[in-house]
């Protein structure tokens, strides 16, 4: 009876033990929200990579951001490829931040205000499907706050066209180059030749107004 007691008890503690175990690994894939205090992943693709780099990097929660492709079919796409059109992928940014830090929805005000969500496969001088807006949202959470940002803007737009932008399932992401990462520090003259001379931040201007690129 004392060995029957004590194999039972001693049974019953490896249940116990292995419970947390079994509930974190039955949790599904971007689906609903991530724990507190963990960092979360935001994906946007608003044409030429090199553009959407700054306008995250600079805000106070936000770990990194990492241009690349997603959206396609390829596997390792080249810059070369993706530029040539034919891969499915657009010219990305993926930003790791801190949810306790700043919300997903600030990350989406900040997108708005960088893109031209008017145009269908462009942005600004750059053309193609790999210049496409797109918000690539990584759990419902995510899902339901960009479409809710998108009706508000549907409603309160400060120009007339209509809004384009996808809003779509993140894929798998692939990173650019390491002599695109961050190419804005790299090369600050040729980066601020590039937007004045693609009238980027012209456009920005006449759609946003003094909330361009914020």
């Amino acid at each position: 009876m004392k060995l029957l007691t004590i194999g039972a008890l001693f049974l019953l503690s490896i249940f116990i033990t292995a419970l947390p175990v079994q509930a974190a690994s039955g949790t599904a894939p971007n689906k609903g929200v991530a724990p507190a205090g963990q960092l979360q992943k935001a994906t946007f693709a608003g044409g030429c990579f090199w553009c959407m780099e700054h306008p995250f990097d600079e805000l106070p929660g936000v770990v990194s951001v990492t241009s690349g492709y997603t959206g396609g079919h390829k596997k390792n796409p080249t810059y070369e490829a993706v530029s040539a059109g034919g891969t499915g992928h657009a010219e990305a940014v993926q930003v790791v931040y801190d949810p306790a830090k700043i919300g997903y929805d600030k990350l989406l005000t900040r997108f708005w205000h960088n893109i031209d969500p008017t145009v269908k496969d462009r942005q600004f001088c750059d053309t193609g499907n790999q210049y496409r807006s797109a918000i690539f949202y990584h759990n419902e959470e995510q899902r339901r706050l960009a479409n809710q940002s998108k009706k508000a803007l549907e409603q309160k737009k400060p120009f007339k066209e209509p809004i384009v932008t996808e809003i779509v399932a993140a894929s798998e992401f692939y990173p650019a180059e390491e002599y695109h990462q961050h190419y804005y520090k790299k090369n600050p003259l040729r980066y601020s030749y590039y937007r004045l001379s693609c009238g980027r931040d012209k456009r920005l201007k006449e759609l946003w107004g003094d909330a361009a690129g914020r």
